[in-house]
């Protein structure tokens, strides 16, 4: 008898079944059919040997299809789905292969860990923070931190993952590249590599996990539960007692505070960041609006430049007209928008009829009037990547190329200056000059994450540039932001050190725990949850932000809540929140 987790969402109950006459038993993690009701559905084996209630019939497998992850990593996906409060079929379905798998080939030739070595999950694994330089090359620390046994590396990409892969095969290791290889890294006595799948990678062997690049948002699933590789990463090597080693130019507070920093002296980190040239659009003349004088005398300079100008996230701004200044909240510092006020009976702080500004990131209200100088009249920034575009040709006299995430337009493939969004720093082959047209959008972004995601583009653009050998130039007008400040001295303990002061003081990961539901059934969950004691905010658009001072609490208030008939969507601790 076996008991199986049906892969049906919404259905949290487990099921027993026999195995048909003249079959093995399968192990923990099988891949299997099942009749459940009038349904044939795909299941995994969660147990094996087990014991139904006395009198009930059961019915045995309708198929054993193949393997699927072992038990450690069926235990692995429960304690996912409990801290992202999301169904644990999604997680077993990352962690199974991409094909069916109904044999394993020999082990690789690695040394594999014994048993004695693996440990019982008492020992607490060493987590080492790598803040490498943005222009290091990542190879050779993975190398280092895997050595000759093996292990688990997590890359950001499919493209760095295969560069990474050929790399420790150069080097004589055998390599085992997720999903293809699911089966070669099940075998065992591998470096397995992969991308954010490989956090739940089949091997039972690995000796050491590293993450390469944890600020890469890449490393957070987008679909629910929104688990991220680098947590999973760090509980998988506590479990098995085995070191965790994590990289980054810029890692984020979330990081530091699970791991020991190890940095390079700072006279070498600052050579890894490229020269800052800061443009401040408040000593510009207003009319040229985002192409000022300085900024096209920078793209002018020989070598290719690529432009970045983000239009995601409704990049709206607010600045006043008299002096020049960006509006920004007073709490958090993020950008603020000019709303109608609500009405003062429910909840809000002005009398209805009047216009307000309102924080995008904390929802902080205050009246309209610039700080600095005390008008109370501002005008909105709109900035667009395609009128930009024919207004550089314009001024440069040449073909300016459009790359976005879909791709580039005709003149991708000859300009010498392109501009798009943050796309254009991963579809851009090496460049001289990396401009941002308007960095402000970036540092006042309404997620909370906003000033670490700001470094993170500056971090980006130094490693295509080539570190010091090239130039990054800003347009800003808060030239003095403390991101700025980190990128020119090249030192991200500056962002990470007050970005753990904001977030204390407002509650926000790793201080706190945030969740964010949306869905056509967030609004009826979102009054249960305010019933049953939860605080949330919202909702802003059909978004509602639920607050916690730890993840546990969050997590166990969200589960006892019964959820709406709708779709509904829970992000645990969203990036972008």
């Amino acid at each position: 008898m076996v008991r199986v987790i049906p892969d049906v969402v919404g259905l949290v109950k487990e099921f027993d079944y026999l195995v048909p006459d003249g079959h093995e038993v399968p192990p923990v993690g099988s891949m299997v059919r099942i009749q459940l009701g009038p349904r044939r559905v795909a299941a995994w084996i969660s147990a094996v040997g087990v014991g139904p209630p006395e009198g009930l019939d059961l019915r045995p497998l309708s198929k054993i299809s193949g393997l699927g992850p072992p038990a450690p990593v069926i235990d692995l996906a429960r304690w996912v789905a409990r801290c992202w409060a999301g169904p644990l079929p999604a997680v077993l379905g990352a962690a199974s292969p991409p094909r069916m798998v109904r044999s394993l080939p020999a082990a690789g030739h690695l040394t594999s860990m014994s048993a004695e070595m693996a440990g019982d999950g008492a020992e607490i694994a060493e987590v080492t923070v790598r803040r490498l330089r943005p222009d290091s090359d990542t190879a050779d620390v993975v190398a280092e931190a895997v050595g000759r046994a093996p292990a688990i590396v997590i890359a950001p990409s499919i493209e760095a993952a295969v560069r990474l892969a050929r790399r420790l095969r150069a080097g004589g290791l055998d390599v085992a590249l997720l999903p293809d290889e699911w089966a070669a890294a099940a075998a065992g006595g591998r470096v397995v590599v992969g991308t954010r799948l490989a956090a739940l990678a089949p091997c039972v062997d690995e000796r050491a996990i590293v993450v390469v690049d944890e600020h890469d948002e890449a490393h957070q699933e987008t679909r629910t539960p929104t688990w991220h590789a680098r947590d999973i990463a760090i509980e998988r090597g506590r479990r098995r007692g085995v070191p965790v080693v994590v990289t980054s130019p810029c890692p984020s507070v979330a990081t530091l505070v699970q791991g020991r920093l190890v940095a390079p002296p700072r006279n070498e980190e600052r050579r890894g960041w490229a020269q800052l040239e800061v443009i401040d659009l408040r000593e510009e003349d207003p009319t040229e609006g985002l192409l000022s004088s300085p900024l096209v005398r920078a793209l002018r300079r020989p070598g290719p430049v690529a432009c970045v100008l983000n239009r995601t996230g409704r990049a709206r701004l607010l600045a006043c007209p008299s002096c020049r200044q960006l509006a920004c909240c007073d709490r958090c510092d993020g950008a603020v928008a000019q709303v109608r006020a609500r009405n003062a009976g429910d909840g809000g702080l002005f009398d209805e009829g009047g216009d307000i500004l309102r924080c995008r990131r904390c929802g902080e209200e205050r009246p309209v009037v610039c700080h600095h100088c005390g008008t109370t009249r501002l005008a909105q920034l709109r900035p667009g990547v395609a009128r930009l575009r024919r207004d550089l040709e314009a001024l440069l006299g040449e073909p300016v190329a459009e790359i976005s995430a879909q791709g580039a337009s005709p003149a991708g493939t000859t300009a010498r200056v392109s501009i798009g969004t943050e796309a254009v720093l991963h579809r851009t082959a090496e460049v001289s000059t990396v401009a941002f047209v308007d960095f402000d959008q970036e540092l006042t972004a309404h997620r909370h994450r906003a000033a670490e995601e700001a470094l993170v583009l500056l971090a980006r653009a130094s490693r295509l540039v080539g570190g010091r050998r090239g130039r990054v130039v800003v347009q800003t007008r808060r030239p003095t932001d403390t991101v700025l400040r980190a990128a020119l001295h090249g030192d991200p303990g500056l962002v990470a050190a007050e970005e753990s002061v904001r977030r204390r003081l407002l509650g926000y990961a790793p201080f706190g725990a945030v969740a964010v539901i949306s869905g056509a059934g967030a609004s009826t969950y979102a009054t249960r949850l305010r019933r049953h004691g939860a605080s949330v905010d919202g909702p802003t658009g059909d978004r509602w932000l639920v607050r916690a001072t730890d993840r546990d609490s969050l997590v166990a208030g969200l589960v006892a809540v019964p959820r709406p008939s709708g779709r509904l969507r829970i992000e645990v601790d969203p990036l972008r929140g």
